[in-house]
């Protein structure tokens, strides 16, 4: 039985996917925060939150990483760790240099922060000229205008170290180029209370469908789980709405994307590491997005479960003590799962969200109870729940879990009061 540390972790299902794989992968894990209130607030009220079937759970300062590592060194001494794991983006690179500090499985620091950080992947892939977007890199208004006059209108707007679609937007001119980047300004601490970096990214807007590819690499060698498709909400903002696998796409395509998410990965030197890669298909062909060292998001992993009966989260504990997972796809007699997820059509006070959720093929139902305040849906914080479906027979199961959200009704206080 292995041990795993595990070093923060996302609130969404993450959360609860990854202590359960770890746990059903007869291993055990203890659990390091720097604020275990950040969870206790986010648990839905069913029970214990499951990061906290830890063995053991530690708080420390997680955001000073040199301290970190002589304190986690100490601890090792004493509950010896097998491996380190975070489902958490902003701690990837951190997870990184615990692993390769106490000689532990992992890909190499640098190639964690060349994934996670936009800005290090943009100038990496380019140097390995894997096919991407015009872009360019600027900090200050000066200097943001000026090279975004030379990638051209209409263009995107990214923070090169946030997530979850944060701050990302579509800017079509200097007016609105301004706006956006004054948001982000306004945010230099991001959500884990650590500084921002003032670099933006600028990149041109590409045309087609958005897909993700989901992969695991072992000792250089990446094998293709399968393609995810994407839909996409709330312009100007690129807020994921809903997710189907295996993707709806002609099988040449879906090897096109695949392709280019190997070739990034191989690029950025990940190994020993599960990745979450976001393809554009434009017309000119597959663009990389970006390149996340780490299980999908949005329940993406539940619906590879259940098509292919591999447990990506699972994969992903036993990468990170060096085993080395079985990755056979299994007869599970789904053809495709779908995941719509409740996008607010406003800010306000939930009074609650009725609908009728009972029909054949939805397998999982989650929705915000009443007084729940949303907030704009400008990103992927802001969901308000989600519709899980499946279809044994075909590919119908995003067409499924799209009717059910459109059959709901969300309420707001004011408008019932």
């Amino acid at each position: 039985m292995a041990h795993l540390l595990m070093v923060e972790s996302w609130v969404g299902a993450m959360s609860s996917l990854l202590p359960r794989a770890i746990l059903e992968s007869g291993h055990r894990f203890t659990f390091l925060t720097r604020d275990l209130r950040h969870y206790l607030r986010a648990a839905s009220g069913d029970g214990p939150h499951p990061l906290l079937a830890a063995e053991n759970v530690l708080t420390a300062e997680t955001n000073d990483v040199p301290a970190l590592l002589s304190h986690v060194e100490r601890v090792h001494d004493v509950l010896r760790f097998d491996g380190v794991i975070s489902s958490c983006d902003y701690y990837l690179a951190t997870v990184a240099r615990i692993a390769a500090h106490l000689g532990l499985p992992g890909s190499s620091p640098d190639a964690v922060e060349r994934a996670y950080r936009k800005d290090l992947t943009r100038t990496a892939l380019a140097a390995a000229g894997v096919p991407g977007p015009r872009f360019a890199l600027a900090s200050g208004w000066a200097g943001v205008a000026q090279a975004a006059r030379g990638v051209g209108y209409p263009l995107v707007l990214k923070p090169v170290d946030l997530c979850a679609g944060m701050f990302v937007r579509r800017v079509d001119d200097e007016a609105q180029l301004r706006e956006a980047f004054t948001a982000v300004e306004t945010f230099p601490i991001n959500a884990r209370n650590q500084p921002r970096l003032p670099t933006v990214l600028l990149e041109e807007l590409l045309d087609g469908p958005e897909v993700s590819v989901e992969t695991v690499t072992v000792d250089g060698t990446t094998r293709v789980v399968g393609v995810t498709d994407k839909s996409v909400a709330g312009a100007p903002w690129f807020v994921e709405s809903g997710h189907m696998f295996p993707a709806d796409l002609p099988a040449e395509q879906a090897e096109a994307a695949a392709e280019v998410a190997v070739s990034a990965i191989a690029a950025l030197g990940l190994d020993s590491a599960v990745a979450h890669t976001e393809v554009k298909l434009t017309s000119a062909g597959p663009r990389l997005v970006e390149v996340n060292p780490r299980p999908a998001g949005n329940q993406i992993t539940e619906l590879v479960r259940r098509v292919t009966g591999i447990d990506l989260p699972a994969v992903y504990a036993q990468l990170a003590v060096g085993e080395r997972p079985r990755l056979e796809r299994a007869e599970t007699g789904v053809r495709s799962a779908a995941i719509a997820l409740v996008l607010p059509p406003r800010a306000g006070l939930i009074a609650g969200i009725t609908g009728d959720t009972d029909l054949p093929g939805v397998v999982d139902v989650a929705l915000k109870p009443a007084g729940h305040r949303a907030g704009d849906p400008t990103s992927n914080n802001s969901y308000l729940g989600h519709v899980m479906a499946v279809d044994h027979d075909g590919l119908g199961a995003r067409a499924l879990a799209e009717k059910v959200v459109a059959g709901l009704d969300v309420r707001y206080r004011e408008d019932v009061a």
